[in-house]
């Protein structure tokens, strides 16, 4: 019984060691060597407190900013700890409801916009999370963020142009503005 029994004591404790502190360690250390930043969660700092990640959307519901990508998780908006599509196809009549609210929303708050309303204002991500959005959803809520901050149409025509981010490589993905790094310009461009 013995000649079986510690072998397999040395082996559990082996591989409890190797699995369990070593390789998990030594992956945090690469990680934190190679990417100091995202393996901090991409925190974003503004007059010396956390606001932030730029991983992570927030919720945005002023006129005086753009606002992301609906979220699916719950119990709340943008929960990290949520992540997760809803699930709900597009003829799913929750899904539909959603939309038409969502729509609503984004009329009410510029009802002289007769622009059609890109797709990703309107419908949630997979993860839920989405900190960009499309070029096209922040140029459709340039006007109404210009006239919320009494701002020129091409000051924030150009602080969105600068934060317009290319596809990875070049090749993978399209342009998108991440909304939190946006709407901080927008703060420190009225200081």
């Amino acid at each position: 019984m013995s000649s079986i029994l510690r072998p397999a004591l040395v082996l559990f404790a082996s591989l409890t060691l190797v699995c369990g502190i070593v390789y998990p360690y030594a992956v945090a250390g690469v990680g934190q060597l190679a990417f100091p930043d995202e393996s901090a969660g991409s925190i974003v700092q503004a007059g010396g407190r956390a606001v932030g990640s730029s991983l992570i959307g927030q919720s945005f519901t002023s006129p005086r900013y753009f606002w992301g990508r609906p979220s699916a998780t719950a119990p709340m908006a943008n929960n990290g700890a949520g992540s997760g599509g809803s699930n709900l196809g597009p003829s799913n009549p929750a899904q539909l409801d959603a939309v038409k609210g969502r729509l609503a929303a984004l009329r009410a708050a510029d009802p002289g916009n007769m622009a059609a309303v890109p797709v990703d204002l309107v419908t949630a991500s997979g993860s839920g999370l989405d900190p960009e959005i499309s070029v096209a959803a922040a140029r459709y809520q340039a006007g109404r963020v210009a006239r919320a901050r009494a701002m020129a149409p091409a000051q924030v025509d150009a602080l969105l142009a600068r934060h317009v981010q290319t596809p990875y490589f070049g090749i993978f993905g399209e342009p998108r503005v991440n909304v939190l790094a946006l709407n901080m310009a927008l703060d420190a461009a009225r200081k």
